[in-house]
């Protein structure tokens, strides 16, 4: 189906006129296009409403470090459930629906450095729509499951399994890595989060297909 922009301007053109911050969550499986999309539609809102009107904050800006992974023993895990900060994403998402007087300043994760970067984004105080996106949004465990009630809306993004798993090889060559180690760690961790992943999918209140969404690879 095609990207629902129209609803997504309504969200905003309502948040706007109560006063009142809305988030739309974006979930769905590794590689699916979620950051993509949410990118898109944060740019499709400013250009028609007004620059700062929406703003784009990334779960994985809370990856535990690799300091903490290896200390955990998870780092060949990284981007499961357990590997991020998920109580303080629970606390980031929470202030942006009360922190409406302040700048809110919002980490991200940097591909090349495979580290999360603080203050990468931020949220003004007049950003009226908050775009959210992340793998395990609709989660039903804590502190996932609580977030949803937070949530205008949550969005299932959802891709082919083939084609999911091809951007997320080139994904990790882009990253530096070797075609035997892409390969290796799309099978060891992209593969099994993203069927975690889909268990939630009925969670979700739309599900949305990424095909024709401008920046994302088709094959």
């Amino acid at each position: 189906m095609p990207v629902p922009l129209d609803d997504v301007l309504a969200l905003a053109e309502e948040a706007s006129a109560s006063g009142h911050r809305a988030l739309l969550g974006l979930t769905g499986a590794p590689g699916a296009g979620k950051s993509t999309l949410a990118r898109h539609l944060v740019e499709q809102v400013d250009a028609r409403l007004g620059e700062g009107t929406a703003g784009y904050v990334p779960m994985d800006g809370f990856h535990l470090s690799n300091a903490q992974l290896s200390r955990l023993g998870r780092l060949d895990r990284k981007g499961a459930p357990d590997t991020f900060d998920a109580h303080g994403y629970a606390a980031l998402v929470r202030r942006l629906l009360t922190e409406t007087g302040n700048p809110v300043y919002v980490p991200d994760y940097d591909r090349d450095l495979h580290e999360p970067v603080a203050a990468r984004h931020v949220i003004a105080p007049r950003t009226a729509l908050v775009v959210t996106e992340g793998n395990y949004l609709a989660w039903d465990e804590e502190p996932w499951a609580g977030l949803r009630e937070l949530f205008a809306e949550l969005w299932y993004v959802e891709a082919d399994d083939a084609l999911r798993e091809r951007r997320l090889h080139r994904r990790q060559l882009a990253g530096g890595a070797t075609d035997e180690a892409a390969r290796a760690w799309v099978e060891r961790s992209d593969r099994p989060n993203g069927e975690l992943v889909k268990r939630f999918r009925d969670r979700c209140t739309r599900v949305v297909r990424t095909g024709g969404v401008p920046g994302l690879p088709e094959d």
